[in-house]
């Protein structure tokens, strides 16, 4: 029996994620960290991992994928993928779901107490050698809105509810009784979500109906002591319309770990805000999260080589792995 060739797309200079040679001996493994070898991987390859997210350069290669069977990405967002000729093709496309939710929910209790407990500022009057007292905040029975009601969403409801908030959640359709959250309001209710809400924490995809989904509109309807949290993507807010909320007081402080502009530029105003938290995209990243992702990715190709249903399979004209329940 053949080999099937995997084409792996990783990051400039970037060598195979570790973990991946063991396969070698039941794959033949193309290595693809430029565009002149994203060219030569790409024909006669079965598989394609998505490590690094070249939108238009493999939506301009694509045409030389001429017998993928299946695309798999390690991240739980795909939009970087939804381009057309993708999308309308038969190829599924498989992602990350279940390695993140954890971190990131961890992640954004953290930015929730920093917030409550003042960290930020602690840490500056620390650097300054100056001994501050003041009166902080219990997060116990502050309100949480979640919008994005996803395996990640989810992980953070029920991390937040865990620690005392009472939690409630934002998605396409509005549903009175769920698991995970006190209710479950429509997309289309959002504005009137948001002045209720002394947290709001973005984990939803990035789509057609969630890009742009936090402007200016968003931002005049929270109340001015709430924070934003973001670690979903960063083109669901509108960076101008955030900066002016923070300049304003129309917001209290942002937590973003996800941005429009990727790095964010040093001399970005957002660096600027005391009342801002800052941080480079990592917020799933923890201790051996490489190594997890290429096992998921590796279950996945055992699935099929035996003809078995593959997990986490994305919905490509939604943009994301539908839900279970």
């Amino acid at each position: 029996m053949q080999k099937p060739v995997i084409a792996v797309l990783t990051a400039e200079n970037e060598d195979f994620p570790p973990g991946l040679d063991a396969v070698t001996d039941a794959a033949e493994l193309r290595l693809a960290n430029s565009r002149e070898s994203l060219e030569r991987a790409l024909p006669g390859a079965d598989i394609l991992l998505v490590t690094d997210f070249r939108t238009d350069m493999l939506a301009e290669c694509w045409h030389l994928a001429d017998q993928l069977q299946w695309v798999h990405a390690t991240s739980a967002g795909v939009d970087a993928l939804m381009f057309p000729a993708l999308q309308d093709s038969a190829i599924p496309v498989t992602n990350a779901r279940g390695i993140f939710d954890g971190p990131i929910a961890e992640f954004v209790l953290g930015l929730v107490l920093a917030f409550a407990k003042d960290l930020p500022a602690s840490v500056r009057y620390q650097d300054r050698h100056v001994w501050q007292h003041r009166d902080t905040e219990q997060i116990a029975g502050k309100r949480a809105l979640i919008v994005g009601a996803g395996a990640i969403g989810r992980r953070i409801g029920r991390q937040l509810a865990a620690a005392g908030l009472a939690v409630d959640a934002v998605a396409r359709s509005a549903r009175d009784s769920d698991p995970d959250f006190g209710r479950v309001h429509a997309q289309e209710t959002l504005l009137e979500q948001l002045p209720d809400a002394d947290y709001v924490v973005v984990a939803a995809p990035l789509t057609d109906t969630t890009r742009g989904l936090f402007g200016r509109a968003a931002f005049k309807a929270m109340k001015p002591g709430a924070r934003f949290i973001n670690i979903g993507r960063g083109p669901i807010v509108d960076t101008d319309a955030l900066v002016e909320a923070l300049r304003s007081g129309d917001i209290a402080g942002a937590g973003l770990d996800v941005f429009e502009q990727e790095p964010l530029p040093a001399d970005h105003p957002l660096w600027d805000f005391p009342q801002a938290v800052l941080t480079a995209h990592m917020a799933g990243d923890v201790v051996g999260w490489r190594e997890a992702l290429t096992e998921q990715f590796l279950d996945n190709l055992r699935r099929w080589q035996a003809g078995e249903a593959l997990h986490n399979v994305v919905d490509k004209a939604r943009g994301y792995v539908p839900p279970t329940r």
